[in-house]
């Protein structure tokens, strides 16, 4: 005796249902973690007295990712299948590897230093006021330190990210906007999370590249490992100067 509810031999599965998360979840997400980030950061600041330092990244980071991770998280939990690969694309291929690591390293030390050649032209000193976050960053650690913060840096920063930007955001926005503005969209808002204004353009742009890498390969694999290698490339360059 078979079920009433057996699929007939050959019959197509069932399309899974429609995720429930959406751009609501990404700006709360978006919102929660600067609150957030303002509060660890002062309340470090506020025990220590320290206001610069290994520290002082890892507190502003921990609340700042709580936010962003936090609302990926419990959008698919809540809203999706509970599984992030299958509602963000939050995996990494091996055939991602190659790809990423040459548009990470492309763009770090190409298609940035074009987009400020006219502003370098009007301003030769802005080489150096481009690369003195960073620098005054990593100036202020040293030996353990320095490697904590290359990690946090270089890995924790892309996953976090783009499991956010590209992962709950941008597919949001695409659902309701369409691929192109969703890639612009979250491009700008990836770039003013860091809150670097003389750096806007670059992030911006590169966000722009991260998010058709997502978009094209339907994963967050090559975007991850291009923005490990865009961010790797810088520490590997200040480690050498160190």
């Amino acid at each position: 005796m078979t079920s009433g509810l057996a699929q007939p031999a050959g019959a197509a599965e069932p399309p899974a249902p429609a995720p429930r998360w959406g751009v609501g979840d990404a700006l709360a997400g978006y919102a929660a973690g600067f609150v957030l980030q303002a509060f660890t950061l002062s309340a470090w600041v506020a025990a220590t007295g320290h206001t610069k330092g290994l520290g002082v990244v890892a507190a502003s980071l921990a609340g700042l990712w709580t936010g962003l991770a936090g609302a990926a998280v419990l959008a698919s939990r809540r809203k999706g299948s509970g599984r992030l690969a299958a509602d963000f694309g939050f995996r990494v291929e091996p055939r991602d590897v190659p790809v990423g690591v040459a548009v990470g390293t492309l763009c770090q030390f190409v298609m940035v230093p074009v987009l400020y050649v006219p502003l370098r032209l009007a301003d030769p000193r802005l080489g150096r006021q481009l690369s003195r976050p960073a620098k005054d960053l990593f100036d202020s650690v040293h030996g353990l330190g320095f490697v904590l913060l290359a990690v946090l840096i270089a890995v924790g920063a892309p996953l976090v990210e783009e499991l956010f930007f590209r992962g709950l955001l941008q597919r949001s926005l695409e659902r309701r906007l369409g691929p192109g503005w969703a890639v612009g969209l979250s491009a700008v808002l990836f770039g003013l999370a860091h809150a670097e204004v003389l750096q806007l353009l670059a992030l911006v742009a590169f966000g722009v590249v991260l998010g058709v890498l997502a978009q094209r390969a339907g994963r967050l694999g090559p975007a991850i490992v291009a923005h490990v290698a865009f961010d790797a490339a810088t520490v590997i360059v200040l480690a050498a100067s160190h």
